[in-house]
């Protein structure tokens, strides 16, 4: 255990003041101090905790009287957030806190989560939540957080809320027993690729080539949430080149699909200069949920049920157009080198002959459409293999070797 480990517990007193003393002593007990941090706003707090619901507010340019005067819950709740975050953030940068640990119902969790959203990747956080069993990306964002669900109400202490309460305790401790030795900053730029399972065979050959000429690869999973994180690290971190082999959450979001990264996706790396192999992997089909939530979502179209929770739904030529030219458009405003690759035999696990989507005309719609609206910088590449096939695989390794090698030429 680090000797100065010290944990800070974001909790609204008022309401979760005894769950959070409790967590507390399991900490303290683990050998680990504590740094109590109050969010709450009408009721009382029950101890003296080192950041007091005053001061949070304060942060945030206000007043905690005034906050109690707003009556959209939702509103000072964003205020408190606020608050409570540079707090954190002053603690953190004076050394003073190791680890982060919060715990609430839906409020709370919001609270709690949006101030570990605003620590850095590495850095310890436990997130206790009667929302954990839900859709966690509004609370998760982008971050390492560490959700437990509290399978009943975090109200009172009882024989299922001491449990759980001490194993996100003993789930910290643990964490700061060894913490992270090195910031991601401080490490040799990456190399960033995407992939989803249906593209995984090429990510993986890949990602082995580029491990055997000394790259560390980094990979991120194209769920939508996954796409969001590695176009945050291309924006924060320092990053040697990206390959994008999995865009398909640029489908998603232009159509509703489930795995959407927003409107941004795949932005940051061109914009930002750095050496890019773009192939549009998985676009050959748009993500839903189950299978009726899928055929109603996406009436008569070819389905592959991919589990009890996801359905996949073959993308329409009209669709596979659109996506061309956002792609195009992104392209364009490059402000590096780009290489754009199309495996014409297919574009994901799913896009092959006998395959459940299998479309043979869609890799050249999208060739053509990207085509017709580029202005032809950089030019599209059409490969007679299969995204999967280890031959594709090489192509990529070389398209990419040889931009990151002309950049450093330039440079």
């Amino acid at each position: 255990m680090n000797s100065t480990a010290s944990a800070l517990i974001v909790a609204t007193m008022d309401t979760k003041g005894r769950e959070a003393l409790y967590i507390a002593e399991c900490l303290e007990n683990e050998g680990v101090s504590v740094c109590l941090m109050d969010a709450g706003i009408r009721g009382h707090c029950p101890a003296a905790v080192r950041v007091t619901r005053e001061e949070v507010a304060r942060a945030a340019g206000t007043t905690l009287a005034k906050v109690q005067g707003i009556k959209q819950e939702g509103r000072a709740l964003r205020i408190m957030t606020t608050g409570a975050e540079s707090r954190a953030q002053d603690l953190f940068r004076q050394g003073e806190i190791q680890g982060i640990i919060g715990l609430g119902g839906s409020m709370g969790t919001t609270l709690a989560s949006g101030v570990m959203r605003s620590f850095p990747i590495g850095f310890p956080k436990v997130l206790i939540s009667t929302m954990a069993s839900r859709d966690t990306r509004a609370f998760v964002g982008t971050k390492d957080i560490m959700m437990l669900y509290s399978v009943c109400d975090l109200s009172h202490l009882n024989r299922v809320t001491r449990v759980v309460l001490k194993n996100g305790a003993l789930a910290l401790a643990g964490m700061l027993r060894e913490p992270v030795s090195e910031a991601i900053s401080a490490l040799s730029p990456p190399i960033l690729l995407s992939t989803l399972g249906t593209t995984e065979a090429c990510a993986q050959a890949l990602r082995q080539d580029l491990e055997n000429h000394d790259h560390e690869v980094i990979m991120y999973h194209t769920n939508g949430s996954g796409g969001r994180a590695m176009e945050e690290m291309i924006a924060c971190e320092k990053i040697a080149a990206v390959v994008d082999l999995s865009l398909h959450e640029i489908g998603d979001h232009l159509f509703g699909g489930d795995y959407d990264a927003g409107p941004a996706r795949g932005a940051a790396a061109l914009g930002s200069g750095i050496p890019t192999v773009l192939v549009p992997g998985n676009i050959d089909f748009l993500v839903s949920g189950p299978f009726e939530k899928a055929r109603k979502q996406f009436p008569n179209r070819p389905y592959h049920i991919h589990n009890d929770a996801i359905t996949v739904v073959r993308t329409g030529h009209k669709e596979i157009e659109m996506i061309a030219e956002r792609f195009a458009e992104l392209c364009d405003s490059a402000a590096g080198a780009v290489g754009v690759w199309v495996p014409m035999k297919g574009l994901s696990a799913f896009d092959r002959a006998g395959g459940p989507l299998h479309d043979p005309a869609g890799p050249e719609i999208f060739a053509a459409a990207f085509e017709a609206n580029s202005t032809g910088n950089p030019c599209l590449n059409r490969s007679p293999h299969h995204i999967n096939d280890r031959e594709f695989g090489a192509i990529i390794f070389r398209a990419l070797t040889q931009l990151i090698e002309d950049k450093r030429v330039a440079d």
